[in-house]
């Protein structure tokens, strides 16, 4: 009976890195009603600071491509130094990276991707 309290009481924690304004809320709205929490970020630079702010996230969710002074692939390696037992997945429409290029572990999701398959991997780990 416990166990099933503790997986009743597990909730993943869910950082959404999208420049893209609609997409981001479509995809935090729909993991929401898939039973994560979420914490939005418009860039690899707001992420990395709530990722530092939130020790609870359990998931990093970013696009590849996005402006400021970092993209998506440098945040997961930054993400990955601080803390390993983070899940990465990457996405992107303009191809995805060697497999080389990404921390152990990380997956990668292309777009256009369905928001059911990225819960069910969230959810998965």
């Amino acid at each position: 009976m416990r166990i099933m309290e503790t997986l009743r009481q597990y909730q993943p924690v869910v950082l959404v890195v999208e420049d893209e304004n609609l997409v981001r809320i479509c995809v935090a709205m729909q993991l929401q009603d898939a039973g994560c929490a979420v914490i939005e970020a418009e860039d690899a630079a707001e992420a990395f600071r709530e990722f530092e702010a939130h020790s609870g996230i359990t998931t990093v969710f970013t696009d590849i491509n996005m402006p400021g002074p970092f993209d998506g692939l440098s945040l997961v390696h930054k993400v990955f130094q601080l803390r390993s037992s983070v899940q990465l997945i990457l996405t992107s429409g303009r191809g995805s990276p060697l497999g080389h290029e990404m921390p152990a572990g990380a997956h990668f999701l292309p777009k256009p991707y369905d928001c059911t398959s990225l819960a069910a991997l969230i959810m998965a780990a």
